[in-house]
């Protein structure tokens, strides 16, 4: 029947449509495992040093005797200390993000095996679509076909923005949660450099710089993978990254609080506000250009179903 070659046509196209996109998106993750296991590497190497500056600190050594004599063993000792749970945070982040990449990429390859029949059978389709028009004195069906292909693989496109409409909604919603959070501790820090607010100021103050700094780790994973979703459509507009607070603030700020140490942690959650505000603009972009091309997608899809059905009715 003339509707069925014309769905399954449409069908294929969708299919190699799903196979070409999922098969670029695995190279995308896998260049981003690489690039990331290549940095865990980096800050592992990193923490082995600080943990070892530690340990020269709190054992016998030549450098505890000087730091000893010199009257500044245990300040220097916290300072290492502080400067290595700083690298163990930052290598907790990275292996997080590490784990969900690895995890995306391992589902993306199970789909393409999944879609590895998608090549050949848009192929035989094309083939068989050469073989009816030869066979048809129909003039209508070389349209017809040609708007079933068409109809297929803009379906797949309207898929891929849907997906990237949401990833982009999931990382402005976080990204607000970080920018308040942010906020707050800015406030708490201002109140204790300027006023002197004490043991629960600070408190306020680390948590609030917690809560930010795992927001924006979660942030940064939601933008990953808004980013792998416009990997998949093309012309999008490209999502920048990372986002997050430096690691070693909180760190740095609970061992040393004075007023230097806070005016630094505010210069610092400064900078961290106008990333957040920056990658804000970049999605809010992002999900506007997005709106615009699904609008005009689903329109041209219409258009498809009417002239379909125009030519099916002359």
């Amino acid at each position: 029947m003339p509707d069925d070659i014309e769905q399954r046509l449409a069908a294929a196209a969708q299919a190699l449509r799903q196979y070409d996109v999922t098969g670029h998106r695995c190279s995308d993750l896998a260049g981003r495992e690489r690039d990331i296991v290549a940095e865990l590497r980096s800050l592992r190497s990193q923490y082995d040093a600080e943990v070892r500056d530690v340990e020269r600190l709190e054992h016998m050594s030549l450098s505890r005797v000087f730091a000893s004599l010199k009257g500044s063993r245990l300040d220097a000792l916290e300072r290492e200390r502080a400067e290595a749970d700083a690298a163990r945070y930052r290598m907790a982040d990275v292996q997080a993000r590490l784990t969900a990449v690895q995890t995306e990429h391992r589902a993306a390859r199970e789909r393409l095996d999944r879609l590895a029949s998608a090549p050949g059978a848009y192929a035989a389709m094309l083939t068989e679509k050469e073989r009816h028009l030869t066979e048809s004195g129909d003039p209508r069906r070389a349209t017809l076909l040609s708007l079933a292909s068409e109809w297929g693989l803009l379906s797949a496109e309207v898929g891929e923005m849907s997906v990237a409409m949401r990833d982009a909604e999931a990382a402005q919603q976080v990204l607000l949660q970080v920018r308040d959070k942010l906020g707050s501790a800015k406030n708490w820090n201002t109140y204790d450099a300027l006023f002197g607010g004490g043991m629960l100021a600070d408190i306020a103050e680390h948590n609030r710089l917690d809560e930010a700094a795992q927001l924006a780790a979660e942030a940064d994973r939601r933008v990953a993978a808004l980013r792998t979703e416009l990997a998949d459509i093309e012309g999008a507009a490209p999502v920048s990254g990372p986002l997050a607070i430096s690691a070693a603030t909180r760190f740095v700020d609970l061992w040393f609080g004075n007023i230097f140490t806070d005016l630094a942690v505010r210069d610092r959650i400064t900078q961290a506000q106008e990333n957040v505000a920056r990658s804000l603009r970049l999605v809010d972009e992002v999900h506007e250009q997005l709106t615009t091309r699904s609008a005009q997608a689903r329109a041209r899809l219409a258009a498809i179903e009417t002239e379909r059905l125009q030519l099916l009715t002359r």
